[in-house]
């Protein structure tokens, strides 16, 4: 009667901690990115009352007769199953689609949390609510990133500036009516920039000046000045096609544009590239199609990739990668101990694998959504009627036990 009393004691205890996490599962149905735990419960050390004999040639074999002991707690599972996907809209928000963990900095302690409700902080830093940093790689100034790096605070400073691009390239394309007179003359023009970010008027002028042939001169500035220009003599074949120059580029060299430090091209397009000049009968289409220089830009807004990277919008019209979210994979994730909103690493855990999103078995990113709990309500109810009427009964146990050692003690009488 001691024994089934402390064995029911056991079981009381067990399904108290079986209630605890399943209340603690219900309380955070709605936590971004929470992963629901379950109970392991095994029997503890039975005791032996008479051991195996075996059999012999007059007389069976006995098996042992044991009596359990009651029930320990032999631990709690996490379930890293994937969460509802849920949208927010916000720019700064995170799901992670797969496997993998979000790195956080908490005062120096590496941590790790699946939940991407995160926010831009005073100084440009990628944080959680929480205040812990996000961690990842930035962009160098050309916007490489090195995912091999160590990693660091992922900063989106907003009025960051992009430094200005000296245009190097222009690209010509369209058509030069085959029948038009010679003397005639179309005008180009296209705005390139200087090392400064400088916005300077350049002119083409493109004079027929014999059948097949064309002659470009260039003005550039207000007003406007002369410019040297090179292999500016156009010839074309019988079929409209260019032939000359040989490789298809007009140059101004270094210097002889004011303000610009080194050459521009001007690209003709490449013999079989669609939109690259030529000469036919009809109407002139000729025209500027691009150039590859730029103002100096302020970021304006950002984008979050699959892979985690950061893309900024300048007010330039031009884009370049910022930097990169960081992502963790474990060998064994149910190794990791929960701390507030996060988990941290363990001996049993294994090492925290980091590097991008989408490579290394890591999962994509969704910007804005949020992984939701993946709390079961149903699952989660059918336990908690469980470990109610375990609880009960268990109860039931010490009572009646309790009852018996009453009619022990009333034998006296």
């Amino acid at each position: 009667m001691i024994r089934s009393m402390s064995s029911a004691l056991s079981g009381l205890r067990n399904h108290q901690v079986m209630l605890d996490v399943v209340g603690n599962d219900i309380a955070n149905v709605s936590t971004v990115g929470f992963k629901s735990s379950t109970t392991v419960f095994s029997d503890v050390l039975t005791q032996t009352l008479n051991g195996a004999s075996v059999p012999s040639a007059v007389t069976a074999g006995t098996n042992p007769a044991q009596i359990g002991l009651g029930s320990r707690l032999a631990g709690t599972i996490q379930s890293f199953t994937q969460g509802a996907i849920q949208r927010t809209g916000r720019s700064t928000d995170l799901a992670i689609q797969g496997d993998g963990f979000f790195i956080v900095d908490d005062g120096g302690q590496p941590l790790y949390t699946r939940a991407g409700a995160l926010a831009i902080d005073a100084a440009g830093t990628l944080a959680t609510p929480d205040g812990m940093l996000v961690q990842g790689w930035m962009a160098d100034a050309s916007g490489a990133i090195n995912t091999n790096a160590s990693i660091g605070p992922v900063e989106i400073s907003v009025g960051d500036l992009l430094p200005p691009v000296q245009t190097t390239d222009v690209e010509l394309g369209g058509n030069l009516a085959a029948d038009s007179p010679v003397g005639t003359i179309s005008s180009l023009t296209v705005a390139v920039y200087d090392d400064q970010g400088t916005a300077v008027p350049l002119n083409l002028a493109v004079t027929k000046t014999a059948a097949d042939e064309w002659t470009v001169t260039a003005t550039a500035g207000t007003p406007p000045a002369a410019v040297a220009l090179t292999d500016n003599v156009l010839t074309f074949d019988g079929f409209g096609e260019l032939t000359a120059p040989a490789d298809r580029n007009m140059n101004i060299a270094a210097g002889a544009l004011p303000g610009f430090g080194g050459a521009v091209t001007i690209d003709l397009g490449g013999a079989t590239q669609a939109g690259r000049i030529t000469q036919y009968a009809g109407s002139p289409t000729a025209g500027v199609i691009r150039q590859n220089g730029s103002a100096a830009g302020a970021l304006q807004t950002f984008t979050i990739g699959q892979d985690g990277v950061v893309t900024g919008n300048y007010s330039n019209g031009r884009t370049r990668p910022i930097g990169q979210v960081a992502l963790a994979v474990f060998s064994n994730p149910g190794g990791l101990e929960r701390v507030a909103g996060a988990w941290r690493e363990t001996p049993n855990s294994g090492l925290a694998q980091v590097g991008g999103a989408g490579v290394g078995a890591r999962g994509l990113l969704s910007a804005g959504t949020l992984e939701m709990s993946n709390v079961d309500l149903a699952e989660e109810f059918t336990r908690l009627i469980v470990a109610q009427r375990g609880f009960q009964g268990n109860a039931r146990v010490i009572t009646t036990a309790d009852e018996v050692l009453q009619e022990v003690v009333n034998l006296r009488r």
